[in-house]
């Protein structure tokens, strides 16, 4: 893809979290383009650790209207793997692993390849809880979401 500065400049914040692996997740992004910012932030009932991982970044390059220069932060070295070094392999081999087994959330990876299409993507790798600010903050942002969650489908169920 070539390089276009006339794309807005759009820094994406992600990270997932789960209570239990499996168990009920969240994940938490922030996006920022020059003054402006957006949170998004979800939950799902029986997930995993990395499809939350996964669903972070996916949201919030779902949520961008048009063609942007993206700079995804994550600490999910799974994600910024998979995205630079795996996911070429992966296709290559009709979605099989090194070990010749099925790539695991491949219905993720592919909602990802999707939405990264119109982009320019640079992919960043941070250590988790290691006081990066924003990576914190989508933390927060995950456990909250998996909180919320636990309380709406708490009253739900009448407990």
């Amino acid at each position: 893809m070539t390089k276009n500065n006339d794309r807005p400049l759009v820094e994406i914040f992600a990270d997932g979290a789960c209570s239990g692996n499996p168990g009920v997740g969240g994940f938490g992004s922030i996006l920022r383009s020059e003054t402006k910012e957006k949170e998004v932030s979800g939950a799902e009932g029986m997930t995993t650790n990395n499809r939350m991982e996964l669903m972070s970044v996916i949201r919030a390059l779902e949520t961008l209207k048009v063609p942007c220069r993206v700079k995804i932060t994550t600490d999910s070295a799974y994600v910024v793997k998979g995205m630079t070094e795996w996911v070429k392999d992966w296709i290559k081999k009709g979605w099989k692993n090194s070990q010749k087994k099925d790539v695991l959330n491949r219905d993720l990876w592919e909602r990802l390849l999707k939405a990264s299409e119109p982009h320019e993507i640079e992919w960043y790798w941070v250590r988790g809880h290691n006081g990066h600010a924003e990576n914190e903050r989508c933390d927060r942002m995950a456990c909250h979401a998996i909180k919320r969650y636990k309380t709406e489908h708490a009253d739900r169920a009448g407990v």
